[in-house]
């Protein structure tokens, strides 16, 4: 069964086979940028850290908050404690754009990530130009040698990677490439459902050392306590924190859980 990741995936490929820059051009052009905000080390709190993420809309839920200003709301989740935020950039199912990395990491000294889907070198080295932290890596959407080489050149950016799994294959991928930043996604990317025990599952077998972080199916501060209880440095907060009436309160709420 096509799911809209494989949907979503076709398109961002298409765009990358038709992309004729050279990336040895565009991994020069990140040589003297200025040096990125430490994503994964913002992570490591004794308390539960929560990326705040930045998004418009998406393909299982439509209009989200369609007329946000990334750097208002940005603000708004520093001012509530957050540690990072995540910033989606695709335009065609997320109403996101390159833009809006810019005017959140603008408006916060916080680390950001790039939210998006990348499937090829030119994608990482984007994620640097545009002056994003960190980039996602989506296992499900990337073979094994993607994977790595990909992990690799974030690195060699001076990006952190983090490494999106979605049950235990795929996170034996991400071990095997490396990680020291997993995300576990709990939506089912077929039926859309979470599944809230996912999550619990995966860390007691990632590795020590790894920076744990959980995506998907975080609704409230009990749903944040119990992912802290089970061994997760981070949250990863998207459709609850947009839609909130008090952005800030919200990311303060998890942060206490």
């Amino acid at each position: 069964m096509a799911t809209y990741l494989d949907e979503i995936i076709a398109a961002h490929r298409a765009a990358a086979r038709a992309d004729e820059r050279s990336v040895d051009k565009l991994i020069e052009a990140t040589r003297n940028l200025a040096p990125t905000r430490d994503f994964r080390d913002a992570l490591r709190d004794e308390g539960l850290s929560v990326i705040a993420e930045i998004k418009r809309r998406s393909p299982s839920k439509g209009d989200l908050a369609p007329g946000l200003d990334p750097a208002v709301l940005a603000k708004d989740y520093e001012a509530g404690g957050a540690a990072c935020l995540s910033v989606l950039t695709d335009s065609q199912y997320f109403g996101g754009s390159p833009a809006d990395v810019a005017a959140a990491r603008g408006a916060v000294d916080l680390p950001v990530l790039r939210k998006d889907f990348t499937v090829s070198e030119a994608d990482v080295c984007d994620a640097r130009i545009m002056g994003a932290d960190a980039v996602l890596l989506i296992a499900a959407a990337l073979d094994d040698a993607e994977l790595s080489a990909f992990r690799r050149l974030a690195a060699d950016l001076g990006l952190a990677a983090l490494i999106e799994v979605h049950d235990e294959s795929e996170l034996e991928r991400a071990v095997a490439a490396d990680a020291d930043l997993i995300g576990v996604n709990q939506r089912d990317l077929r039926t859309f459902e979470v599944d809230r025990g996912l999550a619990a599952r995966l860390s007691a077998r990632m590795p020590d050392g790894v920076v744990r972080v959980a995506e998907s199916g975080v609704r409230d501060e009990h749903d944040a306590a119990a992912l802290h209880a089970a061994g997760y440095d981070a949250v990863l907060v998207g459709e609850s924190l947009v839609t909130a009436g008090d952005p800030a309160g919200a990311v303060r709420a998890m942060r206490c859980s």
